[in-house]
């Protein structure tokens, strides 16, 4: 479940980088809060639900919220699926994993990934009961069995590992700026690799054949790969054009973005 809290991203309106979806009752003041407040220290932006009233549907605005995101953070717990509007969560970020390649970091808070995939233990009780209110609309909870499922086998975090919850959060934090960076400079990464080859096998070439045209035609490369870096760093440091708005009259700006 989750509002809008802190960090920026490369787009000026965009608010939020990642939907934390968790169960209130179980990782509200703890767990959520913490990762959250790590994610703040590393400028991530994030939407977390500070509706603190039970509901039994999704509003819009969370549909929105996981629509925008770029990375969304499922933290399962013994009684996640005891909620409807949980469930219809991780159905909703599926559905932006498949329509929008959005990237899904599954974290398991004292309860087994094993009983999330398959609906095991508190997951079973909860089910048992999805399928009594349910009867008739099943395919409702087969979705919602299904959608566990997948979520679930997505590479994640088991907090049951021997660490303390405060060096854990802040793992997993730089793992979510790690896997943002993929998605914000994955472009680049590609076309830097490519530009710096064709550099090396210019050098190699132009050194046989050694005229002024070869020479300038080297360094246009690599020029273009020390403008691909530098925006690539701006990226990385999620500075807008808000920020860089002192620059806006020099050649270079545009370049940056």
């Amino acid at each position: 479940m989750a509002k809008s809290s802190s960090s920026s991203s490369t787009k000026p309106k965009q608010t939020h980088e990642v939907f934390l979806s968790f169960r209130g009752e179980d990782t509200r003041k703890t767990f959520t809060s913490h990762l959250n407040s790590a994610l703040r220290r590393l400028d991530i932006k994030s939407y977390i639900d500070d509706n603190l009233e039970r509901r039994d549907e999704i509003s819009q605005a969370l549909l929105k919220a996981i629509d925008e995101a770029k990375l969304s953070v499922i933290v399962f717990s013994k009684n996640y699926a005891t909620s409807k509007c949980c469930l219809d969560e991780v159905v909703k970020i599926l559905e932006c994993r498949k329509n929008k390649a959005q990237i899904i970091l599954p974290v398991f808070y004292e309860v087994d990934p094993f009983h999330v995939r398959h609906q095991l233990g508190s997951y079973a009780e909860a089910f048992v009961k999805h399928e009594q209110r349910f009867a008739s609309t099943m395919n409702i909870v087969q979705k919602w069995r299904d959608a566990l499922g997948e979520a679930a086998n997505h590479s994640g975090w088991d907090c049951s590992i021997n660490r303390t919850e405060a060096e854990l959060v802040e793992e997993i934090a730089m793992d979510v700026l790690q896997k943002l960076n993929s998605v914000y400079v994955g472009d680049l990464d590609h076309q830097i690799i490519k530009l710096e080859k064709l550099a090396q096998l210019q050098l190699q070439y132009y050194k046989s054949i050694d005229t002024y045209e070869n020479q300038v035609s080297h360094e246009a490369t690599v020029q273009r790969i020390t403008e691909l870096k530098m925006k690539r760093s701006v990226r990385m440091l999620r500075l807008t054009r808000e920020m860089l708005s002192y620059m806006e009259d020099s050649e270079a700006y545009e370049k940056l973005f």
